[in-house]
C-alpha cells in the first residue's frame, strides 16, 4: 500500500488516496496502516479499509443499490458461500445475471459485469451447460433490455483460448520448455489479432529471449 502510494505520487505529482479492499474470510484481519522508523526518522501511511465480508450483514442494501460494485460484491460473497454447493451457486449466478438486466445498466456495463460473474462463479461442466441454456431462454423470451449473447461471448473466449494454446504449442515445439514469464504474458492477452501476430513471430524467431523482447516491446507500445 505504501509503495503504490508513493510511486503514484512521485509519477503524477498529485495527492493520492489509497483504499484497501479486503476480500478474505478472516473477520478480524483489518490492516489499515504501514510505518517504519530508523535513526529518528519515521514514515507512516494510514488508509481506509473496505471489508467485503461486512456486506453480508447489509445484503438488502446490496440488492437495492444500482451501483455496479454492488453486483461485484454480491458475486464475491456468494462465490465464497457456495464453495461446496454448486447447485446453489448455479441459482445465485442466474439470479445475479438477471439482476444486471433489471437495473438499467448500459450495454457495456452489462457485458463487463457478466464477464466478471461468469469468471468468478465457476460451475461444474454439466451445471455450466444448464446456466447457458437458462440464459439463452431469457434472451429468446426477450426479457432483457440489453442482450449480451452468451454464445457470442463463449465463441470469442474460445477463439482467444485456442490462439493462446497454439502460440504456446509452437514455442514448446521449437524451444522445448517455455519460460513461465512468457506463458503468463500470453495468457493475459485478450486480442486475437495480437496473438496471431505473435504466432507468426514465434514460427521464425531464433530464441525465447528474442520472443520475450517482442513481448516487452508490445507491452511498451513499440
Amino acid at each position: 500500500m505504501y509503495t503504490y502510494n508513493y510511486r503514484l505520487f512521485d509519477r503524477h505529482k498529485k495527492r493520492v488516496i489509497s483504499l484497501a479492499v479486503l476480500a478474505d474470510e478472516q473477520a478480524n484481519w483489518r490492516p489499515s496502516s504501514y510505518s517504519y522508523q530508523l535513526g529518528g526518522c519515521r514514515v507512516s501511511l494510514e488508509f481506509p479499509v473496505a471489508k467485503l465480508l461486512d456486506y453480508e450483514q447489509g445484503w438488502e442494501t446490496l440488492e437495492q443499490t444500482t451501483n455496479p460494485f454492488g453486483v461485484i460484491v454480491m458475486a464475491h460473497l456468494k462465490t465464497k458461500a457456495t464453495q461446496r454447493n454448486p447447485q446453489n451457486r448455479l441459482q445465485w449466478k442466474l439470479s445475479l445475471v438477471r439482476r444486471l438486466y433489471e437495473r438499467g445498466y448500459s450495454r457495456e456495463d452489462i457485458r463487463e459485469l457478466f464477464r466478471f460473474i461468469d469468471w468468478i462463479m465457476v460451475l461444474p461442466k454439466e451445471l455450466a451447460l444448464s446456466f447457458k441454456t437458462e440464459v439463452r431462454s431469457y434472451e429468446e423470451a426477450d426479457r432483457m433490455r440489453y442482450v449480451t449473447s452468451i454464445e457470442r461471448l463463449a465463441k470469442e473466449e474460445g477463439i482467444v483460448e485456442n490462439a493462446r494454446e497454439s502460440l504456446i504449442a509452437v514455442l514448446e515445439t521449437r524451444f522445448g520448455e517455455v519460460p513461465s514469464s512468457i506463458v503468463e504474458v500470453i495468457n493475459k492477452i485478450e486480442e486475437p489479432s495480437v496473438l496471431k501476430t505473435l504466432l507468426k513471430s514465434a514460427i521464425a524467431i531464433p530464441s525465447t529471449a528474442e520472443f520475450q523482447q517482442v513481448l516487452d516491446n508490445l507491452a511498451s507500445g513499440e
